[in-house]
């Protein structure tokens, strides 16, 4: 399953997920267009360059990366419980 469409899946809970779909998910990350995105916005930010519309932008990614997180770690405890990768140590 695709990262984004594993990640589109914001109503259906973690642990509801297959095991494929929970181990895709352990491995989620941003697409590399959003994080290159996201890198320029927060570099401009950083130099006080940012307008509205950026920081609008900043905002969206930043959610999107905040929501990915959490629903990696979510499927990572899952995956855990379920046998399907070691704890960590």
């Amino acid at each position: 399953m695709a990262k984004a469409s594993v990640l589109n899946q914001t109503e259906v809970r973690v642990a509801a997920l297959s095991d494929e779909e929970v181990l895709a998910l352990c491995h989620w990350d941003m697409e590399v267009e959003q994080n290159e995105e996201l890198d320029d916005l927060l570099a401009d930010q950083r130099e006080g360059m940012l307008n509205e519309s950026g920081r609008q932008r900043l905002n969206e990614l930043m959610q999107l990366y905040r929501r990915g997180m959490v629903r990696r770690a979510e499927a990572l405890s899952i995956a855990v419980e379920r046998g399907l990768v070691p704890p960590l140590s």
